[in-house]
């Protein structure tokens, strides 16, 4: 399907309008800490049982940084955290029968703040690493790693990373995969072939517009921008091929705090069994293969 004129103008106010709402929320999320109670509502009958351990009974206290949007924010409009942690962390609540608060910190102090007993849990798209792993316990709930976005029906066939040679391909500086673009590129040539012709631009709404406007034949973002901005286009862009160097994210515990680990693994699973996990992918538009 070709970007018409008026969905470019659409989807151009789209993209600044997330463009201001971010730089709003970055700029209103420092590193001071505040507790802030989610809207959302306590179910009649809790599907599992909520752990006896909690900081305040009745209450299911998480962490997190709302600086990494989708994913955790602030909401500019209610004042009110949103991204699709925040619902996760509501639908947790919600099956153990649970009010939730949310607890904001910075990232580099949250896993100290943790250890300090300022929250139950911490959910702030913690990637599960070896290291981490010694210290903590976690309950993976999602895999991200980056993603190559393409026009509606993939008019280039592309279907990963290793097609790449003698297309314009759009690319955020200072990323991940900007630094993975050029290992490709020096592959290209290495197999005689034509080098990758590369766009980088500061911004992920930046390189968006790239595809937007047809001046790139792909672009190359972390999975999860991928996916939301996926979503926002309406149907006019698609993902080729599978998520790329995709790696675990997970819910973080206490190390040996079983009883809370097991209470929101059982609410985790209980998710998946009523849908609601699947929901919340199909919200965001993160594709099936970064679900656990």
């Amino acid at each position: 399907m070709p970007v018409t004129p008026l969905f470019k103008k659409r989807f151009a106010l789209l993209l600044l309008m997330s463009l201001t709402a971010l730089s709003l929320l970055l700029s209103a999320c420092g590193g001071d800490t505040t507790t802030t109670n989610t809207p959302g509502s306590t179910p009649a009958k809790a599907s599992v049982p909520a752990p006896k351990n909690l900081m305040t009974a009745g209450t299911f206290t998480v962490g997190t940084d709302p600086t990494y949007f989708p994913m955790e924010y602030i909401d500019q409009k209610t004042n009110s955290y949103s991204g699709f942690d925040i619902d996760l962390s509501t639908e947790l609540a919600n099956h153990m029968g649970l009010k939730l608060s949310i607890q904001k910190t910075g990232f580099d102090t949250i896993f100290n703040d943790l250890d300090n007993k300022r929250f139950d849990m911490v959910n702030a798209s913690v990637y599960i690493s070896e290291e981490r792993k010694a210290k903590y316990d976690f309950v993976p709930y999602m895999q991200a790693g980056s993603a190559l976005l393409v026009a509606k029906g993939n008019p280039k066939g592309i279907k990963g990373v290793d097609g790449l040679c003698g297309l314009t391909v759009g690319v955020q500086t200072g990323t991940s995969q900007i630094k993975d673009l050029s290992k490709r590129n020096d592959a290209c040539k290495a197999a005689g072939k034509p080098e990758v012709k590369q766009i980088p631009l500061k911004s992920a709404t930046d390189v968006i517009q790239l595809l937007t406007n047809n001046r790139a034949d792909v672009i190359y973002l972390g999975s999860l921008s991928a996916g939301y901005y996926n979503k926002l286009s309406n149907g006019q862009f698609e993902q080729a091929g599978p998520t790329i160097d995709a790696g675990p994210s997970g819910l973080v515990f206490r190390k040996g705090d079983s009883e809370m680990l097991n209470a929101v693994k059982k609410a985790l699973q209980a998710m998946k069994d009523d849908g609601s996990y699947n929901k919340l992918f199909e919200k965001y538009g993160f594709p099936d293969d970064e679900k656990i």
